[in-house]
């Protein structure tokens, strides 16, 4: 099987943050999204970032950046078609998407999707806690088979990614949440904080 290509996903407005680029944060020497780059860059053949607004402040990082091409910024599924028309342009048949706010991210993410894929070749991260599973819609494997249908689903005013992938049957990757949530992001200056102590 080729390779995913990877992206992260930077595109949101940080608002219960106070604004600005989240993934800048600083936990300990490094900031958020180094450490996103750092497990994920590994597990996949090409990185991109999926950020809006100037690019050149990412330049740093030398990563492809795929501005939202959906108008209005309606959300990570956004975000997902710029990196499922990256990666159909590349001849790549799938992308493996994170949030760049997820310090703790799993070092065997991508491996864990791919066996997990459902029949349409979708895959979503999941934590389990108790009997409950609850998906991590951010996280997950995205065939460019579908970029057609997500585009037509955004035009057509679908923004809750759960609303979109429960149409195409995902298969789900169950990770553990102990010692602590792989999938924990830092949306608050409270979440940083806790952030750190688990670092």
């Amino acid at each position: 099987m080729i390779q995913p290509h990877g992206l992260i996903l930077a595109g949101g407005r940080a608002t219960r943050m106070g604004g600005g680029d989240k993934g800048r944060l600083l936990l300990g020497n490094r900031s958020l999204i180094a450490r996103v780059i750092a497990t994920l860059a590994p597990q996949v053949d090409r990185l991109a970032l999926n950020a809006n607004g100037d690019a050149t402040r990412w330049s740093d990082l030398r990563l492809p950046v795929l501005p939202d091409t959906a108008p209005d910024h309606p959300g990570p599924l956004a975000g997902v078609l710029a990196g499922l028309d990256w990666a159909a342009g590349l001849g790549c048949p799938h992308i493996v998407t994170a949030a760049a706010d997820t310090p703790f991210l799993p070092p065997d993410l991508v491996p864990r999707l791919l066996a997990a894929a459902g029949p349409s070749g979708l895959a979503l991260a999941a934590t389990q806690e108790g009997a409950k599973t609850w998906p991590q819609p951010t996280f997950g494997l995205w065939p460019t088979a579908l970029r057609d249908d997500l585009r037509a689903a955004l035009a057509t005013g679908t923004r809750k990614i759960l609303h979109w992938t429960d149409r195409h049957d995902p298969g789900l990757a169950v990770f553990a949440t102990t010692p602590w949530d792989p999938f924990f992001n830092v949306n608050t200056p409270e979440d940083l904080v806790r952030a750190e102590a688990m670092a």
